[in-house]
């Protein structure tokens, strides 16, 4: 089966701070809810339970997943609910129950203990895993189902076949990035050509430029309320948001220069982690964000963007788009043969795969070839291999936010590194891709998004 995602489900616009953590289940509670609707069961619906199994227990609190949950049953969804109205669903129920209407509609009472934390059960689906039930006047459930939060916001319902979940079949089909390469030589087009065929196949050419002009514009407004606000980020870390005060210092260098009254210096590599740091300390404010692929490592393909954007000279709209479809070609590779889920692979697959996303992206946008992308991509996450997720507290802040800006340095020197070459290279994508899964595999639970091992545990919360 095609490795191919599409950059319209790959790139979701959604809600901080996690997109396994909150994206995912706020889907699948709302798919859940929608299929009581669609199976005549709603009505008869008087209680709704619902249990977070391994790592969505693990950090389910600090994720916001209960809060998720709630909203996903009331009928929200990510990319267009008002962040304010997910804050704190979870918390403001009371003990006794507090009315939620399912679906939008039918009025339930539920109380927290509905949505219950066991982080030491891990079924084998996948670590992140959800179990919805849904009760009526009988001692047994009108319904029930199992979900899977897989990375990147994309759930699996337990049961579903993979023809049910990835039905849409495309024209250049590829599962590794060497058939993807051979495609590019068989038809002489790069890796954006073979991702845009597909992607018209499904959207059309109007329908595939208007999403990614949307992603984009998302990502942009993300990148600039990061760049504005101040202030501490929620949770008990304390940790106060720095990129609005890089950019002041940076805007202010910049006049300064223009009028001549500062030593010439290079800045791009600083505007890069300021717009890194913008994205990710708007996702651990629970704010608006595309998942890119996942929301804790949602910094670096923006970040990236917006260098080229401001520092690349004839930098422009249709560039973007070629970026994006680029990066998505790659991250449907990594999803496919490996995993986008620091639940599943740690930080890895989330920090590694956007980072070999943003420099083979890149790498395209500056005139490499085909396989100067793949060497790009493959030098970034050869250098991410065997790294940790452990969040500190179980939040998206402590090393998440950082994190996000070195690697967004690490992607511009890939893909000027690889451009400084033919292509020819010793380790392939597709065999960093294998290692970072096999390494996935053998890394401890504890360094996969649990919080019980490395900084989470080393760093002392006051």
């Amino acid at each position: 089966m095609t490795a191919f995602v599409s950059a319209l489900d790959l790139f979701s616009i959604g809600i901080g701070p996690s997109s396994s953590h909150t994206v995912g289940p706020m889907r699948a509670a709302r798919a859940f809810a929608e299929r009581l609707a669609g199976d005549g069961v709603l009505d008869r619906v008087t209680r709704i339970t619902c249990s977070l199994y391994g790592s969505l227990g693990a950090t389910g609190l600090g994720h916001g997943t209960p809060d998720a949950v709630i909203a996903g049953l009331a009928g929200l969804e990510p990319h267009d609910c008002d962040p304010d109205d997910v804050r704190g669903a979870w918390s403001a129920l009371g003990d006794d129950g507090t009315e939620v209407r399912i679906a939008g509609s039918h009025p339930i009472r539920m109380a927290r203990g509905d949505v219950a934390l066991v982080p030491r059960t891990r079924l084998p689906g996948h670590p992140n895993a959800m179990t919805l039930q849904a009760w009526g006047d009988d001692p047994l459930p009108l319904a029930e189902d199992t979900y899977y939060s897989v990375g990147g916001g994309f759930i699996r319902r337990e049961g579903e076949t993979a023809s049910e979940a990835e039905a849409l079949r495309h024209p250049l089909p590829y599962s590794t990035a060497d058939e993807l390469l051979a495609l590019c030589e068989e038809h002489g087009v790069s890796l954006c050509d073979v991702a845009r065929h597909n992607e018209v196949a499904v959207h059309g050419e109007q329908g595939i430029d208007d999403g990614l002009d949307a992603i984009w514009a998302a990502m942009a407004e993300c990148v600039s309320n990061g760049l504005a606000a101040d202030g501490t980020l929620p949770g008990g870390l304390r940790v106060k948001r720095r990129a609005s005060l890089v950019r002041a210092r940076l805007e202010e260098y910049d006049r300064d220069e223009q009028h001549a009254t500062a030593q010439h210096r290079d800045t791009s590599t600083e505007w890069l982690h300021a717009f890194a740091l913008a994205v990710n300390e708007e996702n651990a404010a629970g704010g608006r964000v595309v998942t890119a692929p996942t929301n804790g490592a949602a910094g670096i393909i923006p970040a990236v963007g917006h260098y080229y954007l401001k520092f690349v000279p004839g930098a422009d709209a249709a560039g973007i788009r070629r970026y994006l479809l680029t990066a998505a070609a790659i991250a449907s590779l990594v999803k496919k043969n490996a995993s986008i889920s620091g639940a599943e692979g740690g930080c890895q697959a989330e920090v590694g795969s956007a980072c070999a996303m943003a420099a083979g992206a890149l790498c395209a946008v500056l005139g490499g070839t085909p396989r100067q992308i793949e060497n790009a991509a493959e030098i970034a996450m050869e250098h991410h291999l065997g790294l940790t997720c452990d969040p500190v507290g179980g939040l998206v802040q402590v090393p998440c936010i950082e994190r996000n800006a070195i690697a967004s340095s690490t992607a511009v020197s890939a893909a000027r590194l690889a451009l400084h070459g033919d292509g020819t290279h010793v380790v392939s994508l597709d065999t960093v891709i294998e290692t970072m899964r096999q390494t996935g595999i053998d890394m401890m639970t504890k360094y996969k998004e649990t919080s019980e091992g490395g900084l989470a545990v080393n760093v002392i919360e006051c």
